[in-house]
């Protein structure tokens, strides 16, 4: 795809992709590139998408101290694992979800799905974007948390692994829960605010801030309904020893019922994303 195409696919405009698998790969990575740039560009969502984890991680980090009660794991890496899951929620669901919000709301949308251009190809743009500030959000809190706080890189590779596939479904359901939970949103201006709200709720009953056994039980049982709670756990298995898997309700750190219940969430949110999304904002004609 030209350049020319480019500049006209971040202004919202029709672009026309060429017949056949080529085409749908040029058209692609000019969405891609689109959506990575105006993330960049847009400082607003930079610092709240981005940034307000690591500043969150780093204000954490100074006010408490200590180890968990029953274990010998100081607080702060606890946090480091729990402020990973919930950037890659923020880059996922609440970045992603505002963003389609306000494309709707303009009638962005609704011009690329009317313009030669596959439709697939402004969600293949969106999974980029997911996957790289993803990426760079999560190195960015590791290397904070190996240098302010000591937080031990995984030992071995099945650990790493851990961590590849937890992020991975952890993404993924949050990126599909986001494009579902935009149709909910009435309008670009009300975008922040609904969508923050049970992800700030969420923050606190799953683990990220205090120890999750040490919630009342209703708030677990709530929390377990969501991705961020597995998310949490299992990257607290990946960075942490392995005696704090005892303070875990269950005792362990139920690895195989963290991939099932993140599938689950994948599966649930890309059939709800089929049936509820839409192209067309209420006051675009």
């Amino acid at each position: 795809m030209t350049s020319s195409n480019a500049i006209v696919a971040e202004q919202g405009h029709p672009v026309r992709a060429a017949g056949g698998g080529s085409g749908l790969w040029r058209a692609s990575a000019a969405r891609s590139s689109v959506e990575l740039k105006s993330f960049f560009r847009n400082r607003q969502s930079l610092f709240f998408t981005l940034l307000l984890p690591i500043v969150l991680l780093l204000v954490l980090g100074s006010i408490f101290s200590g180890t968990v009660p029953g274990t010998h794991t100081d607080f702060k890496q606890m946090f480091v694992a729990g402020i990973i899951a919930c950037g890659i929620m923020s880059v996922s669901f609440n970045g992603l979800a505002i963003n389609i919000a306000i494309e709707r709301d303009n009638g962005m949308i609704r011009r690329l799905a009317s313009s030669p251009m596959p439709k697939s190809a402004y969600f293949v743009g969106k999974i980029v974007r997911v996957v790289v500030t993803g990426v760079l959000e999560a190195a960015i809190l590791l290397a904070v948390g190996v240098a302010l706080f000591r937080l031990p890189m995984p030992p071995d590779a099945a650990r790493w692994l851990t961590f590849g596939w937890v992020l991975l479904l952890g993404a993924t359901s949050c990126s599909l829960l986001a494009v579902a939970f935009s149709t909910a949103i009435p309008n670009s201006r009300s975008a922040a605010a609904i969508v923050t709200l049970p992800f700030l709720v969420l923050q606190f009953i799953s683990g990220v801030f205090f120890p999750y056994s040490q919630l009342p039980a209703w708030m677990q049982t709530v929390a377990a309904f969501f991705p961020l709670k597995w998310m949490t756990q299992g990257l607290r298995s990946v960075f942490l020893p392995a005696d704090f898997a005892v303070v875990e309700p269950a005792g362990t750190w139920e690895l195989g019922r963290t991939a099932a219940v993140l599938g689950a969430w994948c599966v649930a949110a890309l059939l709800l994303s089929l049936l509820t999304f839409r192209w067309r904002g209420a006051n675009v004609r």
